[in-house]
């Protein structure tokens, strides 16, 4: 009742009904919101990791600016909602197939490497969220060392 009540007068007052394209169930919502809660689980997220964080979003699910900045509005919101990872993880094994489910294990694992460095606490909670998502330890660390070779500046940098 009160958010129906903030909603009219923020009608009264020229504002309009904000549009909510990312519903509970879809599991883009659960997999940003997961992607946030590794970007921040060490503090506030970096700049670098903030800008992977939309590049990783608009590029994987295909958005615009526009929907990018929507989704990762409502993901900060059911990320600071959640109590653990299991609500996240249980919509995203239920909506993605393994290949999908390893490549939210390759976003984690982008966004990590986003600022240059890996935290004890960003690698403790991709091993739980990958334990969740039902990604191997073998192939979590095989996508984590094919990242951060990506990530590597080859000797052609110079």
């Amino acid at each position: 009742m009160l958010e129906s009540l903030k909603q009219f007068l923020a009608d009264l007052a020229g504002g309009t009904k904000p549009q909510h394209h990312f519903q509970d169930g879809d599991y883009r919502l659960a997999a940003a919101a997961l992607l946030i809660h590794v970007s921040t689980i060490d503090g506030e997220a970096s700049p670098a990791e903030r800008n992977k964080l939309h590049s990783v979003l608009k590029n994987g699910f295909n958005l615009d600016d526009e929907g990018t900045v929507e989704l990762i509005d409502e993901a900060s919101a059911a990320d600071r909602d959640a109590v653990d990872l299991y609500h996240f993880t249980s919509l995203i094994n239920r909506s993605l197939d393994e290949a999908g489910r390893r490549r939210i294990v390759e976003m984690m694992w982008e966004i990590i490497y986003a600022d240059g460095r890996v935290s004890e606490f960003e690698e403790n909670v991709i091993w739980r969220a990958s334990d969740l998502l039902g990604i191997s330890s073998r192939e979590r660390i095989e996508i984590g060392r094919r990242i951060a070779a990506e990530r590597a500046p080859s000797g052609n940098d110079r």
